[in-house]
């Protein structure tokens, strides 16, 4: 069943798309929007974007960069525009767009990375992650009536059809520098230095999966069962930590967990850092964390993991303390308690414990199941669409066939469960 969100993008009647992920994903969807009747434009920054949508209504922004809030203006007035779509909505472009559409009062649909994993990606309007519409009221969720979500159909992604789509918009991009010369990706996707840099990623996999042998054993031994606390890494540069935490990397955040574990959390409990795969080829913590840990004392207690698996991490940790990480919905499937301490779209109180890190460490509770249930079913109906940016999207295929309602759907999430309770 597709989401809400996807229900309110079908009503509307011209649709201009921005940069999607890399992929087939945006065709794909232009292909839904034109079956219901709508108009759909898509501009495109750079080959890799022609690459992947070179289809009907393609506009090609090749003006110097400071040329485009004028012309985002111009193409939302021009072509009376309704809805204006895009993946990731913190690089500069999409934030120059959205201030736009925001100020003509036309709204604004953002895809993301599945709130849920796998097999779902985000769609929500207006904005995700710390932009997110979604109530962090726990009494909102606790009075909801909603039915069991079935689960998705596999989509069929992997690291593989992730890599091919990078690798073949990368080299789009490269050849097309000359027609877009004033283009700049919001990351380096120069085909050489990448290739070589996910070789230095998949070497280090291998060794830490052998290297790592020991240190999964006594994770997984009966006596460290719920004695030890897991703090997922997330990306470097990513735009959770960049634009919605106090955060400048990774580095200051590891050495705030440190403190605070060491002058709070019991002397027998072990400190976990799990490395987030998508940035093994660009950083290594391996000193920086040894470093720390022997200036709070805990040398014997901290660890730092890259590749061991994560639900049974997540199953037999005592807590998971996170900035703002999906992950830390995972760990709450798996009946363990969430710390975050940055701006998480699910830090809904009673949930998860928000930013109070020196209580969590001896009293981390224990996770509200049917509030958490709730929350996700809510969570999976608005915003969820059964789809991989890089493979199968069983949910927009299903979409096809969905008749344009004449009823207005609600327009915000607790009208949406008003309606349905």
């Amino acid at each position: 069943m597709p989401p809400r969100s996807l229900h309110l993008l079908l009503s509307h009647q011209r649709t201009l798309l921005l940069q999607g992920p890399m992929g087939p994903f945006f065709e794909r969807l232009a292909g839904v929007l034109r079956a219901q009747g709508q108009a759909v434009w898509k501009v495109n920054f750079n080959g890799g974007d022609d690459q992947d949508f070179n289809g009907p209504g393609v506009i090609r922004f090749q003006a110097p960069l400071a040329a485009w809030p004028h012309r985002i203006r111009e193409l939302l007035a021009e072509l009376n525009i309704d809805a204006l779509v895009l993946f990731g909505q913190s690089r500069h472009l999409h934030a120059q767009a959205i201030e736009a559409a925001e100020e003509a009062g036309i709204s604004v649909y953002v895809f993301e990375e599945g709130y849920i994993r796998p097999d779902y990606v985000t769609l929500e309007r207006g904005g995700v992650n710390a932009q997110s519409s979604l109530p962090t009221e726990a009494e909102f969720y606790r009075q909801l009536d909603l039915e069991p979500t079935p689960a998705p159909l596999p989509t069929g992604q992997s690291f593989a059809t992730m890599a091919r789509c990078a690798a073949r918009y990368g080299w789009a991009m490269h050849k097309a520098r000359a027609q877009y010369p004033h283009y700049s990706h919001h990351r380096s996707l120069s085909p050489v230095p990448e290739g070589l840099l996910w070789l230095r990623g998949d070497w280090r996999k291998w060794k830490y999966r052998f290297l790592e042998r020991g240190t999964w054993a006594a994770l997984t031994a009966p006596e460290r069962h719920k004695r030890f606390f897991l703090v997922p890494l997330q990306v470097q540069n990513d735009s959770q930590i960049v634009h919605h935490s106090r955060y400048e990397s990774m580095l200051p955040f590891i050495d705030d967990v440190m403190e605070s574990f060491a002058a709070r959390a019991d002397h027998g409990d072990w400190l976990v850092f799990k490395h987030h795969p998508m940035d093994r080829p660009y950083n290594d913590f391996t000193r920086q964390i040894a470093v720390a840990a022997a200036k709070f004392g805990l040398s014997d207690r901290v660890r730092y993991v890259h590749d061991l698996h994560l639900p049974t991490l997540l199953k037999a940790a005592k807590g998971v303390v996170t900035v703002n990480s999906t992950t830390g919905l995972q760990s709450l499937f798996h009946g363990t308690p969430v710390a975050t301490l940055g701006d998480a779209f699910y830090n809904v109180p009673g949930m998860v414990q928000v930013g109070n890190l020196d209580h969590f460490w001896t009293h981390a509770g224990e996770v509200d199941a049917d509030l958490f249930q709730r929350y996700r079913a809510f969570v999976i109906r608005e915003t969820q669409l059964n789809a991989s940016f890089y493979a199968d999207a069983p949910g927009l295929s299903s979409s096809t066939v969905i008749k344009r309602r004449e009823a207005v759907v609600a327009s915000t999430p607790s009208e949406a469960a008003q309606a349905s309770a």
